[in-house]
């Protein structure tokens, strides 16, 4: 395919397939996504291909990725020695019939018996594909880039046949009886030489995709009956142990079961500093080990992994179509019929109003019309873009589902943040620890911890957790607990070292400023008592990201407006809230309420995005303009975004938004060029002013001067 006349026949092929309800063909990718109600048998999608003038393969067979490659290969190969054979054939006629130096050429290039041999081998063998899509087309009644040139070509090639073997008629007419073979060929050759050069600057729209492929570890260390083995990583199983060296890739998702490293996830996250791992905690395939050795259980394979599915989505986003594109789609549609009426009017009036000989003129004339007109440009100028824009974002952690979340992020005034997990950590903290005296003796604020943390070392409450894990940071070493009791709706207690313990609420005898200022702040404080005895305090919460505020702060620079919502209490939420800079706060708001909440700023004509991780901020996701999922979210979360932040950094939600305006201002670039183009020099070649060799030259350099100008945004900085 090489035009927005080629996407839309193969479309239109395609819907006609019954059960069919929509077909989506990515001219930059050659891939085709088809919608369907039913299961669509593969020879019916191949017949209405086929019926076009092209062919397809299948993702579910074996091995597509290298028949791709091999293809694109041997399409390469065959374009460069057609490119080669039709510019140097075509040469050779214009050196024998080229005024000024058809003088110094052999006789036998002069004679036009030798240039009708030659341009039959560039016509007919060189441009066979073209006239095969162009048949194709036209027996399905639509028209493609194919049929401008095929008529353009043929025209002048059969006038030169006729001059070649009847030259009476036109000595007859006191007509000069000069054949264009060398226009039809060398016209071939150029849209060849185009073609050639955009495929080779396509291949660099897909690099993203070659390098996240390029990530995969080819072998995995498996430990099978008590051996380690090193085995392909296709033949790796779930539930396999895996051993993981220093310095060595890892191969599949799992969890660690033995051992600890840290892990440059840098492929995945977007963060340069490596990650601690430890047993129990989740690795992702293809990222790199960089210290310790482990063994982990392998939970995810194949297409399943983390790496795979990234793949998949990329993929997925650079097929889609922005509504953009489809504008184009539709304009590029009606625009071949209406070139070929204005080349027969330009043949017309050249013939009708023109000097002496005027059926040359208005030939070549209406050929250059025709020539000039091809919409190359105006069909690469989207998905070329939206393939580079997609891939920088899946090179910063930014994930985009489709093209349409990628063109909708630049419109966004409003973001609505999920607190919990989103802006937070979504994990309780100790961040306060205070120490009261008892009996004259003051206990350190690391005693304080170390006794709350051996009692709540035997609760399951999340509170409880956090005191544990603050103990076991400071390496405190835990002592045994007797007599341990869990109250209900007040905390647990304890005898440690002889000494009753009590962690929970505070006595309603006793009162403490200092505990209520912390909850002014939004923290939950959990009282200490030994023997009965107020001795301390811990203060708890949900942290805030270290990214949060930083992105807080560019987005209202920027005056988009940000908003919280939260289930959570409305002083705890207002506190979070005051200390991101987030002036509206939503809070107390049920899970089912949030899609309600995102639908009323959408009434008063806001453009919404929603960040959240959480199954219950699914549904508002769903719901704004464009939904954007942590990475650390739940699946469902993910499923109902448009776009996931892998690197679960706030400030890519910035970084989403520039990247969006980015690549519209690209697109909009490149279709104002493609536009201008045909606008500026249809109507020059009518007047007779550029010949159409020179139109074809023009035609293939404005396509690939679109391409160029979507590969520069790989230098774009987000």
């Amino acid at each position: 395919m090489h035009c927005a006349s080629c996407v839309y026949t193969n479309e239109k092929a395609l819907k006609t397939i019954p059960g069919v309800t929509d077909a989506v063909v990515n001219l930059t990718t050659g891939k085709a996504t088809l919608t369907s109600e039913k299961i669509i048998e593969k020879n019916k999608v191949t017949d209405a291909v086929k019926s076009v003038g092209y062919q397809a393969m299948f993702e579910s067979e074996e091995s597509l990725d290298d028949k791709i490659k091999i293809e694109k290969m041997k399409e390469l190969k065959d374009l460069r020695i057609k490119v080669f054979v039709s510019l140097f054939l075509g040469g050779l006629i214009v050196w024998g019939s080229f005024p000024g130096i058809m003088d110094f050429a052999p006789e036998i290039f002069k004679n036009f018996y030798f240039q009708f041999v030659l341009a039959s081998i560039v016509q007919f063998w060189a441009g066979k594909d073209l006239y095969r899509a162009a048949v194709s087309s036209l027996r399905h009644r639509i028209a493609n880039m194919d049929t401008l040139v095929v008529i353009g070509t043929t025209v002048a090639f059969l006038y030169s046949i006729f001059v070649t073997f009847f030259p009476k008629f036109f000595m007859d007419l006191k007509i000069e009886a000069m054949p264009y073979f060398d226009v039809s060929t060398v016209i071939i050759g150029l849209i060849l030489l185009g073609r050639f050069l955009e495929a080779q600057a396509k291949a660099g729209t897909g690099e993203a995709i070659k390098k996240l492929i390029g990530l995969q570890a080819k072998t995995a260390r498996v430990i099978r009956n008590s051996k380690e083995i090193d085995i392909p990583i296709d033949e790796v199983v779930a539930g396999d142990l895996i051993r993981v060296r220093p310095g060595e890739k890892i191969p599949v998702d799992g969890i660690i079961t033995e051992g600890e490293s840290a892990i440059d996830e840098s492929m995945v996250t977007g963060e340069s500093m490596p990650t601690s791992k430890y047993k129990g905690d989740t690795v992702i395939g293809a990222t790199m080990n960089k210290s310790g050795s482990f063994i982990y259980k392998a939970t995810k394979v194949g297409a399943d992994t983390m790496l795979s599915q990234i793949i998949k989505l990329v993929e997925e986003a650079q097929g889609s179509k922005a509504p953009i594109q489809r504008l184009a789609d539709i304009i590029s549609s009606y625009f071949v019929p209406i070139v070929i009426m204005l080349a027969i009017a330009t043949f017309v009036g050249w013939y009708v109003f023109g000097p002496s000989g005027g059926l040359i003129f208005a030939m070549l004339n209406s050929i250059a019309v025709l020539i000039i007109a091809c919409p190359c440009a105006m069909g690469l100028a989207t998905p070329t873009a939206i393939m580079v824009g997609t891939g920088i974002g899946a090179q910063h952690g930014i994930l985009i589902k489709d093209a349409e979340s990628l063109e909708t992020a630049h419109k966004v005034n409003t973001i609505i943040f999920d607190k919990t997990g989103t802006l937070t950590k979504g994990k309780p903290e100790v961040t306060d620890v205070m120490e009261f005296p008892i009996s004259n003796f003051q206990f350190s604020k690391k005693e304080i911890v170390k006794l709350a943390a051996s009692v709540e070392k035997n609760s399951e409450h999340p509170l409880g957790e956090a005191i544990v894990k603050k103990a076991e940071s400071e390496k405190l070493q835990l002592i045994k607990v007797s007599k341990f009791k869990s109250i209900t709706g007040h905390g647990v207690e304890g005898v440690v070292n002889g000494k009753k313990i009590y962690v929970g609420k505070i006595y309603k005898s006793d009162k403490f400023s200092q505990g209520n200022n912390l909850k002014d702040q939004g923290k939950t404080v959990v009282y200490i008592y030994i023997e009965n005895k107020l001795s301390g305090l811990i203060a708890i919460a949900d942290t805030i990201k270290e990214s949060a505020k930083e992105a807080i702060l560019t987005l209202n620079k920027m005056g988009v407006e940000t908003v919280m919502i939260t289930g959570d209490n409305l002083a705890t939420a207002t506190a979070i809230g005051k200390k991101l800079g987030i002036k509206k706060i939503l809070a107390e708001v049920m899970p089912q309420d949030k899609e309600k909440e995102v639908k009323k700023f959408q009434k008063e004509g806001r453009v919404v995005a929603m960040v959240g991780d959480g199954i219950n901020d699914a549904p508002a996701l769903a719901a704004a303009d464009i939904g954007i999922a942590m990475g650390t979210g739940t699946d469902v979360a993910i499923e109902a975004a448009g776009i996931t932040l892998v690197n679960k950094n706030l400030t890519s939600v910035v970084s989403a938004i520039k990247l969006s305006k980015q690549t519209m201002k690209t697109i909009k670039f490149n279709l104002f060029w493609a536009f201008a183009y045909n606008v500026i020099l249809i109507p020059v070649a009518m007047l007779g002013l550029i010949s159409p060799i020179l139109a074809s030259g023009a035609m293939a350099m404005s396509s690939v001067s679109v391409i160029t100008n979507s590969l520069f945004l790989k230098k774009i900085k987000i």
